[in-house]
C-alpha cells in the first residue's frame, strides 16, 4: 500500500493506492476530511469494430451507508436507479476526462466512482473527478492526463478552495473547474458554475486565482505516477495508405464544399451523406480489403478540416454568418390558452417551448439521496423528443442528457426566482425542444424566462443564454457565437453562459481539445456578454417584465400567520377539522411549524372562506374585546364561558353583577348564552371576563 498526502485549502488530501480492487486496471482511494471515494478504471481486451465514437462509460455511485442512512422503498431498502445528483456527478467527471483519451482508442473503458464515506461537509463530486484522474493515470489505459479539479467559492472578497456546504450556501459563486498542463501552461478543460449574477471579471479572477492550486494538484498526481503507475498499452493504429488517401482526395474534389453550400440543414446533411457514400463505393472498388470504418474516420477528418479551414482562413461559417452573429430570433409569450404561463423562443432552426405550472406549497418535490433530504420549490425539466431532429426512436423517459440540460437551465434561473416569503407557489417549468440545430439548452433558458414573466412570477430580471464555439488550428483560432450543429460537432469547445443584464447566473464549458488558455477565455466571456445583451433586448420586445396578475387559471394562495400553539386547533383530533375545511371549501392547506398557513384554491372566494374559518379557530382574545359565549362549566367561584372555539374565560363570581352574588347559579346557568368583556389576560394566558348581560337562557 502507498499513501500520498497534500495540503489543499485548510485540509489534507489523502490518496491511498492499494490492492483492494486489484483486478481493476487502476484504482485508488481519495479522502478529504471524512469524505472518501473509491475510483476504478477498467478497459476491455477487445476493441469494438465499426464504431465512430469512443466507448467510455462513467458511473458515479452513491451509497446510502456513506451517510449513515437507510433509504429507498420500504420494500427494497437499497439503492435503485441513480439520483439526478449522481447522474450529474457522472456527467461532470465524464466531461473532464473524455477529451484526454486518444481518438483512435476503440476499446470500452469504464470508470466507476463509489462514495464510501460522506462527512456532510465536503462534496464527493470533486474527489470523484480527482480519483478518476488518478485511477486512469496509474492504470495501463492510454490517457493523456492528469486533470486537476477544484471547487471555488467566495467569502466576501476572498476566494475559498473546496468550500463546505455551509460556505457554499453563503457564497455568490459556486465554480467547478478542471485543468491540464501543457508546455508549462495551465489550460482549463471543463467549467461548471452557478452564480448570483456575478460579473465576468470576478469569474476570470477566480480562475486565475486557482491556477497555483491546480498546478499543485497536477504535480501531486505526477509524483504518484512516478511511484506506482503501470506501463500504458500500445494502441493499434489502422490508417489508409498514402496512395489511396491521395486518390480519395482527388475523387472528393470540391464535393464537400458543394454539400456545405446547401442552406437547409436536412438538405445539407443529405448531401454530405451522399458524398460519403460515393467515396465508400469508390474505395470498395479500388481496394475491397480497406475497412469502411477507417474510411469513414478519414472522411470525417476531411470534412472537419474543410469547415475549420473555411472559418480560420476566410471567417466563413457553414451558414455564412459573421463570427459573432446571433441567428435570427423570434419570441412569443402566452401562446397556450389554459396553461399558467408559456414562452416560445426561436433562434434560427432551434425552437423551444417552455410551459410553466404554479402549484401549492405542498406540491414541492421531495427528495432523499445520499447527500441530503429535502424539498425543492422550483423545478425545470427538459424534454428532447426524437422529432426535434427528424428522427424515429423509442421514447424511454429522460436520459443523462435531458437531466443534465434540465439542471443547467434550473441553475441559470434559480438566482432570479422569488423566495417563498414573497411568492409561496411551487413552480415547475417544462421545456419542450420542438426543433434542434444547436444550443437547445440556452434556448430553454430564454423560453423559460418568457414563461416565468408570462405567468406573472415576480422574477428579479429575465435571463438569457448563449453558446460559444471555438475553431483552433495551431496558434490560430476563431471564437464563434451561437454555434449550430456542424460547428458544435466539428468545433473544439462548447461554452454555455447564462445571465441577466447585471451578471452571470450559470456556466458550462466542455472541450474536445486538451484545454483553453486564459486569453481565449477572456475573449469568450466578452463575446458571450455582447450576445446575451442582444438576446435580452430581443426578448424585451415580446415581454419586458412579469405580468402584474397571475393567469386566471392559476391557483390562488392566501397566507395567514397563526400562533404555533394553535396549529393543533386547526388540525383537530386525527385531522378531523382540517379535513373538514379542505372538503367544505375545496382548498388545499399547508401549515408550517412557524404557524404560517398557506391556503390554495382555484377560487379566490373558496380560499377566503377557508381563511375566515381558520382565523375564527385561531383567533386570540384581547383585553377590552366583547364576545358572545356559552357557559360551559359552573363552579363555586365562577363560570367558564367559551368565547372562541377552544378558548374559555372565567367570570369570577364577583364579576357577575355590580352587587353581591350568593351563588353563581343565581345569575347564570349551564349553556346560557351570555355577552362578556375581556378584562385581563394573565402571564399564563388565562382569560378573565366581566358579564355584561345574559342574552339567552338555556
Amino acid at each position: 500500500m502507498e499513501k500520498f498526502k497534500l495540503k489543499l485549502g485548510d485540509k489534507d488530501l489523502i490518496v491511498e493506492i492499494s490492492d483492494l480492487a486489484e483486478q481493476a486496471s487502476g484504482s485508488c482511494l481519495v479522502q478529504y476530511g471524512d469524505t472518501l471515494v473509491l475510483a476504478t478504471a477498467v478497459m476491455s481486451e477487445q476493441k469494438r469494430e465499426g464504431i465512430d465514437y469512443f466507448p467510455l462509460s462513467v458511473n458515479y455511485e452513491e451509497r446510502h451507508y456513506a451517510a449513515g442512512k437507510i433509504l429507498g422503498s420500504r420494500y427494497m431498502r437499497r439503492e435503485g436507479r441513480p439520483s439526478d445528483e449522481a447522474i450529474l456527478a457522472s456527467r461532470l467527471i465524464d466531461r473532464a476526462i473524455r477529451p484526454l483519451f486518444p481518438k483512435s482508442l476503440k476499446k470500452d473503458v469504464q470508470v466507476i466512482i463509489t462514495c464510501l464515506s460522506w462527512d456532510k461537509e465536503n462534496d464527493p463530486d470533486i474527489l470523484g473527478l480527482l480519483a478518476a484522474s488518478i485511477s486512469l493515470l496509474i492504470s495501463d489505459i492510454p490517457w493523456l492526463g492528469p486533470v486537476a479539479p477544484l471547487r471555488i467559492g467566495q467569502e466576501k472578497e476572498n476566494f475559498v478552495i473546496n468550500p463546505t456546504y455551509a460556505q457554499r450556501e453563503q457564497s455568490d459563486l459556486d465554480l467547478i473547474i478542471s485543468a491540464v498542463e501543457r508546455n508549462n501552461e495551465i489550460l482549463i478543460n471543463m467549467i461548471e458554475a452557478e452564480a448570483k449574477e456575478i460579473d465576468e471579471k470576478t469569474v476570470l479572477k477566480a480562475i486565475e486565482w486557482s491556477k497555483p492550486s491546480l498546478k499543485k494538484l497536477i504535480n501531486f498526481q505526477n509524483q504518484i505516477v512516478k511511484r506506482v503507475a503501470k506501463k500504458k498499452q500500445a494502441i493499434e493504429l489502422v490508417d489508409i495508405q498514402p496512395k489511396l488517401q491521395k486518390e480519395i482526395k482527388d475523387f472528393l474534389g470540391n464535393k464537400f464544399e458543394k454539400a456545405l453550400a446547401q442552406k437547409i440543414k436536412e438538405e445539407q446533411a443529405q448531401a454530405i451523406k451522399l458524398v460519403n457514400q460515393e467515396v465508400l463505393d469508390f474505395v470498395a472498388e479500388k481496394d475491397p480489403e480497406q475497412k469502411q470504418a477507417v474510411v469513414k474516420e478519414f472522411l470525417e477528418q476531411e470534412l472537419k478540416d474543410l469547415i475549420n479551414q473555411n472559418i480560420i482562413l476566410k471567417e466563413k461559417r457553414p451558414d455564412n454568418r459573421k463570427l459573432d452573429q446571433v441567428r435570427k430570433i423570434s419570441c412569443r409569450a402566452g401562446l397556450l390558452p389554459r396553461t399558467h404561463g408559456s414562452g416560445l423562443f426561436c433562434r434560427g432552426r432551434t425552437k423551444t417551448l417552455s410551459i410553466l405550472t404554479l402549484g401549492s406549497p405542498g406540491d414541492v418535490k421531495l427528495f432523499a439521496n445520499m447527500e441530503m433530504v429535502g424539498e425543492k420549490k422550483f423545478m425545470h425539466h427538459y424534454n428532447f423528443p426524437p422529432y426535434s431532429v427528424g428522427e424515429v426512436r423509442p421514447i424511454r423517459g429522460p436520459g443523462r442528457r435531458e437531466i443534465g440540460h434540465g439542471m443547467l437551465v434550473e441553475k441559470a434561473l434559480k438566482p432570479i426566482i422569488p423566495n417563498s416569503e414573497n411568492f409561496p407557489y411551487t413552480i415547475r417549468v417544462v421545456s419542450e425542444i420542438l426543433s434542434s440545430n444547436g444550443s437547445t439548452s440556452m434556448a430553454a433558458v430564454c423560453a423559460s424566462s418568457l414563461a416565468l414573466m408570462d405567468a406573472g412570477v415576480p422574477i428579479k430580471a429575465p435571463v438569457a443564454g448563449i453558446s460559444l464555439g471555438l475553431i483552433k488550428k495551431g496558434e490560430d483560432y476563431k471564437i464563434l457565437t451561437d454555434i449550430q450543429g456542424l460547428e458544435d460537432h466539428y468545433g473544439s469547445m462548447d461554452f454555455k453562459i447564462t445571465g441577466t443584464k447585471k451578471g452571470i447566473t450559470a456556466i458550462q464549458m466542455d472541450v474536445k481539445i486538451d484545454g483553453i488558455p486564459t486569453k481565449i477565455l477572456k475573449e469568450s466571456f466578452a463575446q458571450a456578454q455582447k450576445a446575451r445583451f442582444q438576446i435580452l433586448d430581443e426578448m424585451k420586445k415580446t415581454i419586458s417584465k412579469s405580468r402584474p396578475e397571475l393567469s386566471p387559471f392559476a391557483p390562488r394562495i392566501l397566507t395567514i400567520q397563526i400562533n404555533p400553539d394553535k396549529i393543533r386547533d386547526v388540525i383537530g383530533k386525527g385531522g378531523k377539522i382540517i379535513n373538514e375545511i379542505i372538503q367544505e371549501c375545496n382548498v388545499s392547506i399547508d401549515i408550517e411549524d412557524t404557524g404560517q398557513v398557506f391556503i390554495t384554491s382555484e377560487s379566490q372566494e373558496s380560499a377566503q372562506k377557508a381563511v375566515e374559518w381558520i382565523e375564527k379557530l385561531t383567533r386570540e382574545a384581547k383585553v377590552g374585546e366583547s364576545f358572545q359565549g356559552t357557559v360551559k362549566k359552573i363552579l363555586d367561584f365562577g363560570a367558564f364561558v367559551e368565547i372562541l372555539p377552544g378558548q374559555e374565560g372565567l367570570i369570577h363570581i364577583s364579576k357577575l353583577s355590580p352587587g353581591r352574588v350568593g351563588k353563581v347559579t343565581d345569575v347564570v346557568k349551564l349553556n346560557d348564552i351570555v355577552e362578556v368583556k375581556v378584562i385581563s389576560i394573565d402571564e399564563q394566558g388565562r382569560i378573565n371576563l366581566l358579564l355584561n348581560k345574559v342574552i339567552k337562557k338555556a
